[in-house]
């Protein structure tokens, strides 16, 4: 069993606004040490001084950093792990949308590169604060919206679409989870993914044009509870579409597909298969 959530130190990435605020606001009043990741200063300052004072609990951190940038998320794990050697819960939630512009700070397809490099290179990072908390749990945060890995044409360099790179950014963050699921189940490490709801009314949403269907406060709940819910305890490698078991795009069951994307991402990543 996992320790208390009073007990239990949970990273969030993308925490200074919409789902991933929420989410810190309610693990934050529940007690737990939250580490709160933004990608401004000025506004990571704020958001955590706004949750010590709502939540009446002092044990939350700020960590900044770019998600568009590989060289900001391997110095995000490198400071995270400086100060908490154990880790109990990693929820990657941050994310861009189709508004977004079209390359990251490397090069990469942005939406490829935020939406699923990023958490694949910080999990794998802080795999072993993870396991030195374990029993532990690895959320990510993916979409209902989801569309085939083009092995061909990763960065969509010959047919970009922004819509199509969304969907396929989140679909790879699947396939991640159930990868990372089989190869962690030996730790006591879970791995889950969820879509958090259809067109809530957070920044990505309104960005994109689209009118909100929802408020963000019902996504931020299904984020918690597979994050620190004992309902949760011992549960891996599934998608929720917000709590509820579903099913996904048909690649993500195809273990060639996630071998081949497992591959490509160590390849591109520098990153050694070791270090699962």
């Amino acid at each position: 069993m996992m320790r208390p959530v009073d007990q239990q130190t949970i990273l969030i990435t993308g925490a200074t606004d919409g789902i991933g605020k929420l989410t810190a606001l309610q693990l934050a009043q529940q007690q737990a040490h939250v580490l709160v990741h933004g990608r401004n200063k000025d506004k990571l300052i704020r958001v955590v001084e706004k949750l010590k004072e709502t939540s009446a609990n002092q044990k939350i951190d700020g960590f900044r950093a770019d998600l568009s940038s590989l060289d900001d998320v391997r110095r995000l794990a490198d400071e995270v792990l400086a100060k908490f050697p154990a880790l109990d819960v990693l929820i990657n939630n941050a994310g861009v949308g189709t508004a977004d512009e079209r390359l990251s700070k490397d090069g990469y397809e942005l939406r490829f590169a935020v939406n699923y490099l990023a958490p694949f290179v910080l999990t794998h990072l802080l795999l072993p604060a993870l396991r030195k908390a374990a029993p532990a749990r690895i959320v990510n945060v993916s979409s209902a919206g989801q569309a085939p890995v083009d092995f061909g044409d990763v960065m969509l360099d010959q047919n970009f679409e922004p819509v199509r790179a969304y969907g396929q950014s989140k679909l790879a963050l699947i396939m991640f989870t159930f990868d990372l699921a089989e190869q962690l189940k030996a730790d006591e490490i879970t791995v889950t993914t969820l879509h958090p709801g259809t067109y809530l009314n957070t920044n990505m949403v309104r960005r994109a044009g689209v009118r909100p269907l929802g408020e963000p406060q019902s996504g931020a709940d299904a984020v918690a509870f597979l994050a620190v819910s004992p309902e949760m305890e011992g549960t891996t490698g599934k998608y929720f579409n917000v709590t509820t078991e579903d099913r996904v795009n048909a690649q993500a069951y195809d273990e060639k597909a996630r071998r081949q994307l497992r591959t490509f991402s160590l390849e591109l990543t520098g990153l050694k298969q070791s270090g699962v």
